[in-house]
């Protein structure tokens, strides 16, 4: 795997771990392709049930330990094995379950910037959200943080959305989420992010 090695005594990272986020190890990831660049992250969104914020359902959901009878909508999903790499709740508080150096099961099938198969080389972030709706200020602070982080340990050069890497099958984040934000918080060449919606 290619990235920037920052060397022995990297204050944010350890093993693919962010010193900031809480970690909570899923059993759900596995080894990244020989050679792959990390180079790009994908943004989601998610809550369970949706459209309700702050139990730990995503976190059991991403460990296994979901209780499928919780509650009806979890019968749609049931028996689902995925993972990504960081959860941010609405309040900005960072969990992380795979490490960065490791393939986290997020994208599904995807293509994007000429290549398939995007969970061999992203950074997969969940944000607890509904998709379409509006997130909080604190989670793009969060977020900004994480992903300048990201961009000082791996060659990031692209920030999409699952929408942008599974179109018509995925619309998370959705159109609540603020782009020119993200552009304007990371100072970032605007390719590097999607093009705005027409």
């Amino acid at each position: 795997m290619t990235r920037t090695d920052p060397g022995p005594r990297d204050p944010l990272w350890q093993d693919g771990w962010y010193r900031f986020a809480r970690r909570l190890d899923s059993p759900n990831h596995g080894p990244r392709p020989a050679g792959a660049a990390v180079d790009l992250i994908v943004l989601h969104s998610i809550s369970l049930p949706p459209g309700e914020y702050g139990g730990d359902q995503v976190q059991r959901l991403f460990t296994n330990r979901l209780d499928w009878d919780a509650h009806p909508y979890f019968q749609q999903i049931r028996g689902l094995q995925v993972s990504a790499h960081f959860y941010v709740r609405r309040d900005g508080e960072l969990w992380q379950f795979v490490s960065c150096d490791d393939r986290a099961w997020h994208a599904g099938a995807s293509h994007y910037r000429g290549r398939g198969n995007c969970n061999d080389d992203s950074v997969g972030i969940e944000l607890e959200g509904l998709e379409g709706e509006a997130f909080e200020p604190a989670q793009y602070e969060s977020l900004g943080g994480l992903c300048a982080a990201l961009a000082q340990r791996y060659p990031v050069r692209h920030v999409a959305g699952h929408e942008h890497i599974a179109p018509g099958r995925k619309q998370d984040p959705g159109p609540g989420f603020d782009w020119p934000l993200l552009q304007r918080t990371l100072g970032w060449p605007t390719g590097w992010l999607p093009p705005p919606a027409p």
